[in-house]
């Protein structure tokens, strides 16, 4: 599935024409996609910051459109705009995870991506948690620009523990 289809799903839903109607000074500024392999349904987010109001709303795409209201992050809070053009394929990005995974003899299997679109100084990035068998993780970033993997640290969820001596 590429991101331009849930894409094309939020500008269609009416919930979207009225968010635009009210606030025509908001842009797309994130999105949020969790791509399960176990069966769970997936879910994506695309959030939209209105600088009139200085506040963003996140619209939760599944078999329909939901505007969902997000928490207030301050006055300082100003988050890059990204372009309606973008596009990518999540099997694509995947793949890149996989591929890399081999390269680093990874031998486990990805159960989760946790995927976030974002943009600092007018690049746009994949900001990925990926959980993995055996109790997994691997941080990866992915340049969408380039589409490249730029960052990946392979963790363990008992790394992230602190366990303390009694």
């Amino acid at each position: 599935m590429n991101f331009q289809f849930y894409f094309e799903k939020l500008k269609h839903s009416k919930d979207f024409k009225e968010f635009i109607g009210e606030n025509k000074d908001s842009f797309f500024c994130s999105g949020f996609f969790t791509l399960n392999k176990k069966g769970e349904k997936d879910v994506q987010n695309m959030d939209y910051f209105v600088p009139s109001k200085n506040k963003m709303f996140s619209f939760k795409i599944n078999e329909g459109v939901e505007l969902v209201p997000v928490d207030d992050f301050g006055d300082k809070f100003k988050p890059e705009k990204i372009s309606e053009e973008i596009n990518f394929n999540f099997e694509e990005i995947e793949r890149m995870i996989q591929d890399r995974m081999n390269k680093e003899n990874i031998k486990n299997k990805i159960e989760k991506l946790l995927l976030s679109l974002q943009a600092n100084k007018k690049k746009n990035y994949i900001l990925g948690t990926v959980f993995i068998s055996g109790l997994g993780l691997l941080k990866v970033k992915i340049d969408l620009n380039e589409m490249k993997i730029v960052d990946f640290e392979k963790k363990s969820l008992l790394d992230m523990m602190k366990i303390v001596k009694k």
